[in-house]
């Protein structure tokens, strides 16, 4: 079984500007190329599982949330990271209704655990809100970490507390 880490996109990956959908309102997080490789270099299987009500609500389409991923998964395979998958949930519960995708629900992780034979016990999740971490606990993730500040000092913590 594999290893992963899954990481939410907007406040992890890049700064939460408010329904980023396009590629000029993306700005990588200071740190977040350094965070990867760390768990790249251990074998870890990168995984982003974002919420995109962005899309639900109008302020873009699917379409650009896709053109936005291929983009910043190229900038990732730029730096010599692999980012194994990306899973996204376009729904609001206001909006669209009830789905089993949007997180705290563990759709996307589930997805992810069946495609890729990824052992949650030994997976770590960051977020950046209590619905990410919420998440991860019900999943069976068992190393989760709320990101309040600088993604290197989340690094420094999550080294400090794991074996690697």
């Amino acid at each position: 079984m594999n290893r992963a880490i899954f990481l939410d996109r907007d406040g992890v990956i890049n700064e939460d500007s408010g329904y980023v959908g396009k590629i000029d309102d993306f700005k990588f997080k200071d740190g977040i190329f350094e965070f990867i490789r760390f768990f790249q270099q251990y074998g870890f299987l990168i995984f982003i599982i974002t919420n995109q009500s962005g899309i639900a609500r109008g302020f873009y389409s699917e379409d650009d949330f896709k053109v936005l991923t291929n983009w910043m998964l190229e900038q990732f395979k730029l730096r010599g990271i692999e980012i194994k998958d990306v899973e996204f949930c376009p729904h609001h519960p206001d909006i669209t209704g009830a789905c089993s995708c949007r997180k705290p629900d563990i759709g996307m992780i589930v997805n992810l655990t069946k495609r890729y034979d990824i052992d949650l016990a030994s997976s770590f999740l960051v977020g950046d809100s209590l619905r990410d971490i919420e998440a991860g606990k019900k999943a069976g993730i068992r190393k989760n970490y709320l990101l309040k500040g600088n993604l290197l000092d989340t690094l420094d913590e999550i080294v400090a507390k794991e074996k690697f």
